[in-house]
């Protein structure tokens, strides 16, 4: 699973830099340029499990290149280990150096890349079962993916998918294992110095069967026919020959835009047509909630400030005709004295909307850096290790809105806001990662998280947003309380039983719809780059619709918790947060519609590791959504008990 990012040229318009297909790098790795015949390393990385042929997605496991069952040749002396960024790591990344040589400009026709390596029955299962999953070989030239050339028939362009496939099935159903390989090298020709160099600006892979390739008596090697298929018997011994040839290709793509290839979007038509749509419904729900709380409140508002007025007449004597067809006050303003009374588990609830806030500012701050170019797709896991800083250096926000809650809801436990605002969340969420971890662990995957890693995790997590979150908290405990406009009465108003939408259920699954269908389609493509495995880059769309996301979700919020006041329904602090949270319940629903229509595991470990990430992924959205409900919400009341006269 992997996130990566494309880099856009900035224009002058928001929508040009989401749409752009053209790249550079601003901090990134700098061109490493070659001289001819220079050695240009090949680096691979794990085996990642991809659509099969059915269109199904049958394993969220990843394997390390050199399992023994795969028998991939190995370098001389081993293979050593390439240093990687920690959120590589944890999107599973294991690259380490191979054999295979490569020689800038230099074509190479047939080589071995060592000698005849046996298939015992055991490995030709577990291999033929990879390749009838769709497992993917990923290899890195100078930081770039070793891909598939494909088409798109809707916009006639070719672009590589990153990764090529392990193997085939034939028609007979059975597994055709690609052992060798066709590597195109598209490399820019540079001149520095009077001397023309090479960059690397392409990769792409053409793998395919050859079952007669051997390797000679002196030591050269015969890659066979491609009319004989390579399949590996699973009752006996079958010897395998891995070869390749390269060819290198002139290229006029200037390094700093090779990712184009890489970066393709799948009819962009429609994702600029959802995107629209979304945009449309956002304006129109915004002037329709607009409209009607501007007109409602304005009536009431007015209305109420005659009612005081007249209850001063009376005093004075003078009211006369004046309250001849005024009503009885009713509605919103009756539960003035109790609408900024403590809602019930105030410590809890102050902590999930701090924990919300730095979860907003964490998420805003990464994807406008993505956005801006700011984070590299050649620096592999670079964006996961922002994510996890940036939100680590957010602590003290997260402890300071804590804080400044819990002590306007007038609460006394103070220490253990302090303690449990950086601990109790980001305790669940790494519980959950680490009892998840065990599962892939058991499996035998490549991508079960190293110990030093989950040590580094815990280090980041102790050493920067604790501190950090206390001293945000201490900070926040200094300034005075959030007062509101109305004072609370000692004894609490009796609620009149809910009827009809207003509810608890129908209320909050009717207010979490709306923000989820603004994301609806950038949310198919995240999941379908997160568990295949591929690309995901529109950092553009993302962020336009990470806004449409937070006005959706303040304005059903909103409109939910009038229609509660005046129904003389006080309690809105966890209505509007659950209202709004609801969006990261429909994600996880969406996740589990995914797995019922792409996704064809067969085993309990597979579907407790989707089941667990996606549940995971839905509470941490539950919590931002939930936050932005709240606060648009808190603010809307202050913005409207502060324009009444209450006695």
């Amino acid at each position: 699973m992997r996130f990566t990012t494309h880099v856009s040229y900035i224009g002058t318009a928001l929508l040009s830099l989401a749409s752009s297909s053209l790249a550079f790098y601003l901090p990134g790795v700098a061109p490493s340029s070659y001289n001819k015949g220079q050695a240009v390393p090949l680096n691979v990385n794990h085996l990642t499990p991809g659509l099969s042929r059915d269109d199904q997605l049958h394993s969220v496991f990843s394997y390390d290149y050199y399992k023994d069952s795969f028998h991939f040749c190995q370098p001389e002396g081993g293979p050593r280990d390439v240093r990687e960024s920690l959120g590589s790591i944890l999107f599973g990344d294991r690259i380490r150096t191979s054999p295979l040589e490569l020689h800038m400009a230099q074509n190479e026709t047939c080589k071995a890349v060592c000698g005849e390596v046996i298939f015992d029955a055991r490995s030709a299962k577990f291999t033929n079962r990879r390749i009838a999953q769709g497992y993917n070989i990923n290899w890195i030239v100078d930081g770039l993916p070793a891909a598939q050339l494909n088409y798109d028939s809707n916009t006639n362009t070719q672009f590589y998918s990153p990764g090529f496939a392990l193997g085939d099935v034939d028609e007979n159903g059975q597994s055709v294992l690609y052992n060798h390989y066709d590597i195109i090298i598209e490399y820019h020709r540079v001149g520095f110095g009077g001397k023309d160099q090479y960059r690397v600006v392409g990769v792409h892979v053409q793998p395919e069967s050859r079952r007669d390739s051997r390797v000679l008596e002196d030591g050269t090697a015969d890659c066979g026919t491609q009319d004989s298929l390579l399949i590996l018997s699973e009752e006996s011994d079958t010897p395998v020959t891995w070869t390749y040839s390269v060819y290198w290709k002139e290229s006029s793509t200037a390094w700093a835009t090779r990712w184009d290839k890489y970066l393709h979007v799948y009819d962009p038509k429609i994702h600029w047509f959802s995107l629209i749509n979304s945009a449309v419904f956002v304006v129109f729900l915004v002037g329709m909630v607009s409209m009607i709380l501007v007109r409602a409140l304005k009536k009431d508002i007015a209305r109420y400030n005659r009612l005081d007025q007249i209850d001063l007449d009376d005093l004075n004597g003078t009211s006369g005709a004046i309250e001849d067809g005024i009503q009885e006050d009713s509605g919103w303003k009756l539960v003035h004295g109790d609408v900024f009374r403590c809602p019930q588990s105030p410590l809890l609830l102050s902590i999930l909307v701090g924990n919300g806030a730095q979860l907003f500012m964490m998420t805003g701050v990464t994807v406008l850096f993505a956005l801006f170019g700011l984070l590299s797709p050649a620096n592999r896991g670079f964006l996961a290790t922002a994510i996890l800083l940036i939100s680590a250096l957010f602590g003290a926000i997260g402890g300071y809105v804590s804080s400044r809650v819990y002590k306007s809801f007038g609460g006394e436990a103070w220490k253990r806001n302090i303690i449990m605002t950086p601990l109790l969340l980001p305790g669940v969420i790494f519980t959950t990662f680490f009892i998840l971890n065990l599962f892939v662990w058991a499996k035998g995957s490549s991508g079960a998280v190293p110990f030093g890693t989950m040590l580094a995790l815990v280090l980041i997590w102790f050493v920067i947003s604790v501190p950090l979150s206390v001293a945000g908290s201490w900070l926040g405990f200094r300034q005075a309380a959030i007062e509101g406009p109305t004072k609370t009465n000692q004894i609490p108003r009796q609620i009149p039983p809910m009827a009809g939408s207003l509810r608890p259920v129908p209320s909050i699954l009717l207010t979490g719809i709306l923000p989820f269908a603004a994301i609806f389609v950038e949310l198919y493509l995240i999941t379908s780059s997160l568990w295949t495995s591929k690309i995901y880059y529109m950092f553009g769309f993302l962020f336009l619709c990470y806004g449409l996301m937070i006005i959706t979700s303040a304005a059903t919020t909103v409109l939910l918790v009038y229609f509660l006041l005046c129904a003389e329904n006080y309690q809105w602090h966890w209505r509007a947060f659950a209202g709004a949270g609801m969006t990261g319940g429909y994600v996880f629903l969406n996740a589990l519609i995914f797995w019922a229509t792409r996704v064809s595991f067969g085993g309990l470990t597979g579907a407790v590791l989707y089941v667990g990430y996606s549940a995971l992924i839905g509470f941490v959205v539950f919590v931002l959504t939930g936050s932005i409900g709240f606060f648009a919400s808190w603010a809307f009341i202050h913005r409207i008990y502060g324009s009444i006269k209450v006695d």
